[in-house]
C-alpha cells in the first residue's frame, strides 16, 4: 500500500486554498490523502460515525474544476467533517443516541450550509455523546473515542470527534457545538484551535431557538482558518431571531499586540487546577511578555454557583427538548443522561430565571476586569484530559486529592457560557506527561471578536504548535 503523505493530512485550509489557486495541488490530491488517513486510524481512535468518501472525491473533482476556470468559493474543496448533533438534509443525523439511529433531518444546520455553500466538502461525520450532553465522548450507540495524543485517554467532548480527527489529520476543517465548552473542550486535549463565538455571531440551528449558551463555531489547526471558517459562517440568518445583523470580517493579518495589558486568573477564583496545567498556563502568560504585554494576575472571584446556575440552566434546556422521549427510552439511553432529564424536568421558571441572576452577577465581576485589560487568559480544562472511559458520576474523581463533580467541574469553560457574550477562543499551550496537549483560553470583552483573534495569532507565532504531531 502507498504510504500517507502526512504533511497533506496535516496541511492547513489556509495553505491549501494558496495552493490550489496556483495550480500546485488538487483538491483531489488532499482529499485521497486523508481519507486514506482516516482508513488507517479511525479505527484506533472511532471519532467518526457516516462517511462519504466516494461522493466526497465526486465533489473535489468538481472543485479542482471550478479552479481551472478561475471561479472558486471561499472554501472551494476543503475537507470538512461535521459533528453528528448538527442536523444535515437527508443525511442521518444520530446526535450520538440509539434512539436517531435512522433519523434524517429535512433541513441543514444554518452554518453547516454556510459551509457547503462556501464550497466545503463534507467527507465524514464526527462522533459526540449522546445528545451532547457532555465534556466527554463516548455513547451507547458509537462506543468511545480517544485522543490521537493518548488513547487511554478522551479528546474531550461533546465535539470530540472533531477534535480527535483534526488532530490525527482525518480532516482539515470541523466544526462544532459549544453549550459548556464543547467546542474548547475537545481542542484543548487535542491540541488544536476551536473558538466560541459571541452569542448571535453565527446563527443557531431551529432546534435551539433563542439559546443564549449555545454557539455554533470552528475548530481548525490554525487561528487563520478558524477565521475562514467564521467569515462564512457568521453573520444574520432568517432561521435565527438572535443572529446578528452586523457582519464581522476577520482579516488575514494584526497588527502586534505590544503594550497589552492582559489579565490572568489560573482558577477563575473556584477551581482546583492541576499542577501541569497550572504550570502551562504560566509559561503561555511568558509568551505574552515576551510579545510586549504586561500580564497582571486577577482575582475573577466567581464561585461555586456559577455551577448550579450552568447545571440548572443546561438540565432545564435538556429536560424541555428531550424529556418526553424517557417512557420510551429510558433503558437505551446513557444512564447519566436519563439523569439530566429527570432533574431538568423539577425545574421550574422561576429556577430557571434566577440562572440570569447568577449570570449577571458573574459578568458584574468580570466586566471591570475586561474593562481594564485588553483580554483575560486562563485554563481551558482544570486537567489535561480524563480517561477515555471517564463516568460523569464516578464519586471518587479528584483534582490534587479533592473530590469534585465529575461531570463539569474539571472544565474551566462553562462560566463563559453564561456570559456568552464574550468570545473566547482555546489555543494550546503544552502538553502534559501523559503527552496529552493542554489549552489556554483567551476571553475578549462582549462581541470583541478581533481582539481574540489578534491576541491568538500573535501567541501562535510566538509558539507555534503545528509541528508537533501524535504518533499513530
Amino acid at each position: 500500500m502507498a504510504s500517507i503523505d502526512l504533511d497533506l493530512c496535516y496541511m492547513t485550509a489556509t495553505e491549501a486554498l494558496a495552493q490550489f489557486k496556483s495550480k500546485k495541488l488538487s483538491p483531489v490530491e488532499l482529499l485521497k490523502a486523508q481519507i486514506a488517513r482516516s482508513k488507517e486510524v479511525n479505527p484506533k481512535l472511532n471519532a467518526l460515525t457516516y462517511t462519504f468518501y466516494d461522493r466526497a472525491i465526486d465533489q473535489a473533482k468538481k472543485a479542482e474544476a471550478r479552479y481551472m476556470k478561475g471561479r472558486p468559493r471561499p472554501l472551494e474543496g476543503i475537507p470538512v467533517a461535521i459533528k453528528d448533533f448538527h442536523p444535515v438534509k437527508g443525511e442521518i443525523t444520530t446526535f450520538g443516541s440509539k434512539i436517531h439511529k435512522d433519523f434524517k433531518p429535512n433541513y441543514t444546520t444554518p452554518t453547516v450550509e454556510r459551509l457547503f455553500a462556501a464550497g466545503a466538502i463534507m467527507h465524514c461525520r464526527t462522533t459526540t455523546p449522546e445528545f451532547a450532553h457532555a465534556g466527554t465522548c463516548h455513547s451507547p450507540l458509537w462506543g468511545i473515542t480517544r485522543n490521537a495524543w493518548n488513547q487511554e485517554y478522551g479528546p474531550g467532548g461533546s465535539s470530540g470527534g472533531a477534535g480527535s480527527a483534526i488532530a490525527s489529520g482525518m480532516t482539515t476543517l470541523a466544526d462544532g457545538t459549544d453549550g459548556g465548552g464543547s467546542i474548547r473542550i475537545p481542542s484543548s486535549a487535542s491540541g488544536i484551535f476551536g473558538y466560541k463565538p459571541p452569542f448571535g455571531r453565527n446563527p443557531l440551528d431551529r432546534d435551539h431557538p433563542l439559546e443564549t449558551i449555545l454557539h455554533y463555531g470552528p475548530m481548525t489547526r490554525s487561528v487563520a482558518d478558524a477565521a475562514l471558517m467564521q467569515n462564512v459562517m457568521s453573520g444574520a440568518h432568517p432561521g435565527d431571531i438572535c443572529s446578528l445583523r452586523d457582519k464581522m470580517v476577520l482579516p488575514e493579518s494584526y497588527e502586534s499586540i505590544k503594550g497589552w495589558k492582559v489579565a490572568l486568573s489560573v482558577d477563575l477564583g473556584y477551581y482546583e487546577v492541576d499542577p501541569e496545567v497550572q504550570k502551562n498556563t504560566r509559561e503561555a502568560a511568558k509568551v505574552f511578555k515576551s510579545l510586549g504585554c504586561k500580564v497582571e494576575e486577577v482575582n475573577v472571584g466567581w464561585n461555586l454557583g456559577s455551577l448550579d446556575a450552568w447545571s440548572t440552566h443546561w438540565e432545564g434546556l435538556f429536560g424541555a427538548l428531550c424529556g418526553d422521549l424517557l417512557p420510551r427510552w429510558r433503558f437505551e439511553m446513557d444512564p447519566y443522561v436519563v439523569k439530566i432529564l429527570e432533574r431538568g424536568l423539577t425545574h421550574d421558571a422561576s429556577r430557571l430565571y434566577r440562572c440570569n441572576l447568577v449570570r449577571a452577577e458573574m459578568y458584574s465581576k468580570l466586566a471591570p476586569i475586561l474593562e481594564n485589560h485588553d483580554i483575560l487568559i486562563c485554563p481551558t480544562l482544570a486537567v489535561p484530559a480524563v480517561k477515555a472511559d471517564h463516568q460523569n458520576d464516578d464519586p471518587d474523581f479528584t483534582i490534587n486529592g479533592k473530590k469534585i463533580s465529575a461531570h463539569v467541574q474539571w472544565v474551566m469553560t462553562y462560566p463563559f457560557n453564561l456570559v456568552g457574550q464574550c468570545p473566547v477562543a482555546s489555543i494550546p499551550s503544552g502538553f502534559a506527561s501523559t503527552g496529552v496537549p493542554t489549552g489556554l483560553q483567551i476571553v475578549g470583552k462582549t462581541y470583541d471578536d478581533l481582539s481574540v483573534f489578534r491576541a491568538a495569532t500573535a501567541f501562535e507565532a510566538a509558539k507555534p504548535w503545528r509541528s508537533q504531531r501524535p504518533q499513530l
